[in-house]
C-alpha cells in the first residue's frame, strides 16, 4: 500500500468514530442541543421515561422553529408527525451515543458515552472566544515541558542546580516582597486567557473518564466471553481470570492513565489546594464578567474529579461483582448443551429460509405438544389398608370403685361451714391456730382457699409483711405445710355465718 492509501485508511477509520458521525450528520445540531438541554453540566443520569418525554418536547419545539431534526417513528394516537422520544433513544443507543443502564433504585435511566461528550467538548471549544495561541497556553506548555524534563534527568547534579535556580528565584522574589515591593498583579485579559484554557481543560475530564469507563466496561466483556468458551480445568481459569481482574487497570492505555490519576486525585492536601487556587481565581476582577454557569461549572471542577473518579471505580465494582459471580456460577457443560441446541435452532432456520419463499408460513407452536402417556397408579398396593380393624372390646364395668358421699367430700372443694365455725367458736388468738384446732380431715389443703376466702378483706390479712405455717393432711394421710398470711381473731372481727356460702358448700 502507498503513502495515500494508509492515510486514506487511517482517514476513514476516525471518520468512523461515532464521535465524528455525530458532528457530521445533517441532523447533528439538533441532536448535540438536545443532548447539551438535557444532560447539564451538573446532570450525568436521567431516568428513561422523563429522557424520552425531554426529547419529544425539544425535538418538536426545534421542529416547529424550522430546524432538522431525525426522522423518528410516530407516537400512536397522534395525527401530526409528533417525534418518538423513546425511538429516538433507541437510535442514538445503537449510534454509540447513549448509554442504557439501570440506576441504584433498579430504575432505567440514560447517560451519554465517551464519543457524545467528546462532541459537546468539542462544540464548546469551538464556541468560545479565545486566541489559538496565546501567552498562558504557551506558558502552560513550556512549565509542563519543563518540569517533566526535571523528572526525567537521571544525573543528579543536574537535578541539584535545577533545585538551587529554583529556591533562588523564589528566594529573590520572597525578598522582595518582604522588602515592601508591589505585588505584580495580572490584567484581566491575561486572566481570562489563562482561565480560558483551563477550562478547556476542564470540559475534556468527563469524556475522559467516560472513556475509562468503557475501556473496564470493554474489558469485562471480553474477560466474560473468553471465560465461555474456555475447556481448561476449574482451577486454572480461577487462577487464570482472578489475576486479569487483579491487573485489569493496567491493561489498557485508559486504565494505565486512570491509575496515575487517581493516584494523585487521592491526596485531599492537594484537592483543597486545588479547591483554594479555583476561589482565589474567582475572586480577581476579571471573574465579575462571567457568567452564573461559568462560575459554577469552574468551582465544581474538584466535584467533577471526585466524580468521574467514583464513576469509574463504581463500574470497576459492578463489573467484578459480575464477573466473579459469572466465575462462581458458571457451568461448563450446561453452557455447551445450550450452545449446542441454539446452533441447531440456527441450522433449522437456515434450512427453512432457503427452501421457503418469501409469503411461506411455517406453523411454528410456542410450545411442544403434550406427551400421550397411560395413567400411571398413583398408589402401590398396602397391606394394611386391606386389613379388617380390630374388634371393639367390652367395656369393664368394675374398673370404677363405689363412690359415696363422703369419699366425695374428702375430694372435694373447701368446707366453709365448718371453716366459719371455727374461726367463730375457736379460742384462739389467730386464723392459723384456729386452723390447726380443726380435726386432721378439715385440714385438707384445699380448706387453704377457704379460709383466705373468709379472710379476705381483712387489713392484717391482705397487708400481711409475715406469713406463718399452716400444716394440712391429705385424704391419704400425708401432711404437707403451706405459708400463707395469717389474721387476728376478736370478737369484732370474727366471722359472721353467712347462708349463701353454706347452701353453695352443701350443693358442692
Amino acid at each position: 500500500m502507498t503513502d495515500v492509501d494508509l492515510e486514506f485508511a487511517r482517514v476513514r477509520a476516525v471518520l468512523d468514530r461515532p464521535t465524528l458521525r455525530l458532528m457530521s450528520r445533517p441532523t447533528s445540531a439538533t441532536v448535540l442541543a438536545v443532548f447539551r438541554t438535557v444532560f447539564d453540566r451538573d446532570v450525568q443520569y436521567v431516568p428513561a421515561d422523563r429522557m424520552h418525554l425531554q426529547v419529544e418536547e425539544h425535538v418538536a419545539r426545534l421542529q416547529a422553529a424550522g430546524a432538522r431534526v431525525p426522522a423518528s417513528e410516530q407516537n400512536e394516537g397522534d395525527d401530526e408527525a409528533r417525534p418518538n422520544g423513546r425511538a429516538l433513544c433507541r437510535e442514538w443507543v445503537a449510534a454509540q451515543w447513549l448509554v442504557r443502564s439501570n440506576s441504584p433504585d433498579g430504575d432505567e435511566q440514560y447517560s451519554l458515552t465517551s464519543h457524545a461528550l467528546e462532541a459537546l467538548s468539542l462544540v464548546d471549544a469551538l464556541s468560545a472566544d479565545r486566541a489559538l495561541i496565546s501567552e498562558s497556553r504557551l506558558a502552560m506548555i513550556v512549565d509542563a515541558v519543563h518540569r517533566w524534563a526535571a523528572r526525567a534527568e537521571p544525573d543528579p547534579d543536574v537535578q541539584i542546580r535545577r533545585i538551587d535556580a529554583q529556591i533562588a528565584e523564589l528566594q529573590a522574589e520572597r525578598e522582595r516582597l518582604e522588602h515592601g515591593d508591589d505585588v505584580v498583579a495580572v490584567d484581566d485579559d491575561r486572566m481570562r486567557d489563562g482561565y480560558t484554557n483551563i477550562s478547556d481543560l476542564i470540559r475534556q475530564l468527563p469524556s475522559d473518564f467516560k472513556r475509562v469507563e468503557e475501556a473496564v466496561a470493554t474489558m469485562h466483556r471480553s474477560i466474560v466471553e473468553d471465560f465461555r468458551q474456555e475447556v481448561r480445568p476449574i482451577g486454572e481459569i480461577l487462577d487464570d481470570y482472578l489475576a486479569r481482574t487483579d491487573n485489569l487497570m493496567e491493561a489498557t492505555p485508559e486504565g494505565r492513565a486512570f491509575e496515575g490519576a487517581f493516584e494523585l486525585l487521592r491526596d485531599d492536601a492537594l484537592l483543597l489546594r486545588l479547591r483554594d487556587d479555583i476561589a482565589t481565581i474567582l475572586a480577581h476582577p476579571f471573574a465579575q464578567g462571567l457568567g452564573a454557569g461559568e462560575r459554577r461549572a469552574f468551582r465544581n471542577t474538584v466535584t467533577i474529579l471526585r466524580q468521574g473518579i467514583e464513576d469509574v471505580l463504581a463500574q470497576r465494582r459492578q463489573l467484578t461483582a459480575t464477573l466473579r459471580d459469572q466465575i462462581v456460577a458458571h457451568d461448563v457443560v450446561r453452557d455447551r448443551e445450550l450452545d449446542a441446541v441454539l446452533r441447531s435452532i440456527n441450522r433449522g432456520l437456515a434450512t427453512l429460509m432457503d427452501q421457503g419463499g418469501a409469503r411461506d408460513r411455517i406453523p411454528l407452536p410456542l410450545l411442544p405438544a403434550a406427551a400421550e402417556v397411560g395413567t400411571l397408579r398413583e398408589r402401590f398396593y398396602d397391606p394394611d389398608a386391606e386389613s379388617v380393624p380390630p374388634p371393639i372390646e367390652e367395656p369393664d364395668d368394675d374398673v370404677f370403685e363405689d363412690l359415696d358421699v363422703e369419699m366425695l367430700r374428702k375430694h372435694g372443694g373447701p368446707l366453709l361451714t365448718e371453716l366459719r365455725a371455727a374461726l367463730r367458736f375457736a379460742e384462739a388468738d389467730s386464723s392459723v391456730d384456729a386452723f390447726h384446732g380443726l380435726p386432721p380431715e378439715q385440714r385438707r389443703p384445699v380448706e387453704l382457699f377457704g379460709l383466705a376466702h373468709l379472710l379476705t378483706g381483712r387489713d392484717d390479712f391482705e397487708s400481711a409483711a409475715h406469713v406463718a405455717e399452716h400444716r394440712t393432711v391429705r385424704p391419704d394421710g400425708t401432711t404437707i405445710t403451706f405459708h400463707m398470711p395469717t389474721a387476728a381473731l376478736d370478737d369484732e372481727h370474727r366471722p359472721v355465718g353467712d347462708t349463701h356460702d353454706e347452701n353453695a358448700q352443701e350443693a358442692r
